[in-house]
């Protein structure tokens, strides 16, 4: 008989991993609390051996038609003078600005609309509770209904509350010391093709990036130590950056004015997962409810992507679900480890507190760009988002095509 698998969460790694197991034969259900497809986010990248994973899922052509083409990053001054610019052809195109560079929200809907053929999504509703039994796994939903799966597999996000349900207080979130505001605002005259990154001082920064819709994603940060800002109301988080911001110059006031209309605002506290193990009895996680990284390592969505993979190839392996968890977590954790290796000081370099501090960083990064000192930063901005042997499980778009 066919295994029932329920994923709990619907961004990129929950419909990933359904594309794959129902590749593999398995009956696939995903439960997403938002009442409907969530659209908006920001520049994704997809990189390295999450590439790989759109290649062998046959999506790699439908993601090029909806790139942002972003062409480089200008850090720029007050007076929107460049004074560092790294292009998307720099560091073989695995720098700061990927080859691949989608919207979120563009990603999750190629790979939900990939996987609703085969898999049966529920939409605003989620896991009110959950007991393993051994054999099988109870889950009750918020609405009332109870149903019986052979697996659970969470693929929410950093806060996941259905990993607190198996797994308790395992959890430990690491915090990088940043806050990030994401929204999309209107186009301007100054927009275009480059991306912009602005620096004040007192750890703020202003980035605004394409995208392929007309618009411009915003993106505030904010260095400073964990204060409890994410669990403000909106109007409150809003509140706080306009004041947070107001004297930070360059064209932050037409990105503050933005704010009031923003439909898509979320507000972060940048931070990583770490746990002990990612599976207890017939629960298992994936991407970020696992091991988030922090939007700083360049390397979530790879993470998802080929954690859905090599999950759901691990399962398809074995009729032993233990086994297959045991797998998936040895093959994972090396790659797991070197995306969250990054620098504490991470944040504080990219948003300095001094003047001096921003004249520092961007005369360093104006020097990466030189041929003579390029090989020594493409080390040092190029995730390592290929360090890994993806193992070849069958069951992919190009081989089920060549087979047929």
């Amino acid at each position: 008989m066919k295994r029932h698998v329920l994923i709990t969460g619907a961004s990129i790694a929950g419909p990933a991993l359904a594309w794959w197991l129902d590749r593999h034969g398995m009956a696939v259900t995903v439960v997403e609390r938002a009442p409907s497809f969530r659209d908006g986010g920001q520049n994704i990248d997809v990189r390295g051996a999450g590439r790989k994973v759109v290649q062998r899922m046959g999506l790699e052509g439908a993601i090029r038609e909806r790139t942002t083409h972003e062409e480089a990053i200008a850090f720029v001054d007050e007076r929107n003078n460049v004074r560092a610019r790294i292009g998307a052809e720099q560091f073989r195109g695995n720098g700061p600005v990927a080859e691949l560079e989608i919207l979120r929200g563009e990603l999750a809907r190629l790979l939900l609309d990939h996987s609703r053929g085969s898999a049966e999504y529920l939409f605003g509703d989620r896991i009110a509770a959950l007991r393993d039994r051994g054999d099988k796994v109870e889950v009750r939903f918020e609405r009332g209904d109870e149903r019986e799966y052979d697996l659970v597999i969470v693929a929410e996000g950093i806060g996941s509350s259905t990993r607190a349900m198996q797994f308790g207080d395992e959890v430990r979130r690491v915090p990088l010391d940043l806050y990030i505001a994401y929204f999309a605002m209107p186009r301007g005259e100054n927009d275009g093709a480059v991306s912009r990154w602005f620096n004040a001082p007192g750890g703020r920064s202003v980035f605004l990036r394409p995208d392929n819709l007309g618009t411009t994603r915003a993106a505030l940060s904010l260095q400073e130590k964990p204060r409890g800002y994410e669990k403000l109301s909106q109007a409150e988080q809003k509140a706080l950056l306009k004041e947070r911001f107001a004297d930070a110059g360059w064209e932050t006031p037409r990105v503050l004015a933005a704010l009031d209309e923003a439909k898509d605002f979320y507000f972060e506290s940048i931070g990583q997962v770490k746990m002990p193990r990612w599976s207890k009895g017939r629960v298992a996680l994936v991407g970020d409810a696992a091991y988030c990284a922090s939007p700083v390592s360049g390397m979530g969505t790879s993470l998802a992507l080929v954690g859905a993979y090599v999950l759901a190839g691990e399962l398809a392996r074995s009729d032993d679900h233990a086994r297959a968890f045991a797998a998936y977590e040895r093959i994972m954790r090396p790659y797991v480890g070197q995306a969250q290796d990054v620098p504490k000081a991470g944040p504080r370099i990219a948003q300095p507190q001094t003047r001096t501090g921003i004249a520092l960083q961007q005369a360093a990064l104006s020097l990466a760009t030189r041929p003579v000192f390029s090989w020594i930063a493409g080390k040092l901005l190029s995730p390592p988002a290929d360090k890994i042997d993806l193992p070849d499980y069958g069951q992919s778009a190009s081989s089920a095509s060549s087979a047929g």
